[in-house]
């Protein structure tokens, strides 16, 4: 499919009640109203394309954007296209969501979280913190960095009461990954989540922020604990 003829579709699953959520939780505009069920009918379609995907997220429309995440060929993203797709995401869907899920399955995961968790931009910091997040969902334990992992964690001990709004969002997020994806790491993640104690951050409507321990002991209770992910993308 061509750039044009998936615009064509977007605009066709365009809802305005839609519209109006997207842009309650921070959606920017220009955005269509299109939920992502409807997305995905065309990410059947199309599948992977690379090129197709850098395009959609050139656009600056919200819901194209999220799109571009779906389709990307994850393996052929360069660190360039990943550095500006973090630097132009608009909302916090795109920077932590569709970023961090592209970032994560690319061969520059690791390095791009770790430069992101450093930005003095919140939303750049965010999506760092929820590149690492997804890269525990996908990546078997003895690929991983677990030493580089647990000074993670004792910094977020440390600096998640400081962090930004959605920063302590994504951080608390971080440490039930953690919990729940790595299980040599999992008593160090639900002892931290309890040495933070509640995170206080400003959410939108009926949104909570979850419990760290209770999220992690609802993966045990699933029987889902470090059983890995092929796609952090859903």
């Amino acid at each position: 499919m061509t750039l044009d003829e998936v615009l064509a579709d977007l605009k066709k699953f365009a809802k305005e009640h839609t519209k109006r959520m997207w842009l309650k939780y921070g959606a920017q505009e220009p955005c269509l109203g299109v939920q992502v069920a409807d997305m995905k009918k065309i990410q059947k379609r199309v599948k992977m394309d690379y090129q197709l995907a850098l395009d959609l997220y050139d656009t600056g429309i919200a819901d194209a954007m999220y799109l571009a995440g779906l389709i990307a060929d994850d393996a052929k993203m360069t660190k360039k296209d990943l550095q500006k797709w973090v630097e132009n995401a608009t909302w916090g869907m795109v920077a932590e969501y569709t970023v961090p899920w592209v970032a994560s399955s690319s061969p520059y995961g690791r390095e791009m979280a770790l430069k992101w968790i450093e930005s003095k931009n919140e939303s750049i910091a965010a999506s760092g913190w929820a590149t690492y997040s997804s890269l525990v969902a996908i990546t078997e334990n003895d690929e991983l960095d677990l030493g580089e992992i647990k000074k993670l964690m004792g910094r977020v001990a440390e600096t998640i009461h400081k962090q930004p709004n959605r920063v302590k969002y994504v951080i608390n997020g971080f440490v039930i990954a953690v919990g729940g994806w790595v299980k040599p790491l999992n008593k160090l993640a639900k002892d931290t989540a309890k040495a933070i104690g509640k995170v206080s951050v400003e959410l939108i409507g009926d949104c909570k922020i979850p419990d760290g321990v209770e999220q992690i002991k609802k993966m045990e209770a699933r029987g889902t604990l470090d059983k890995k992910r092929k796609s952090p993308k859903c």
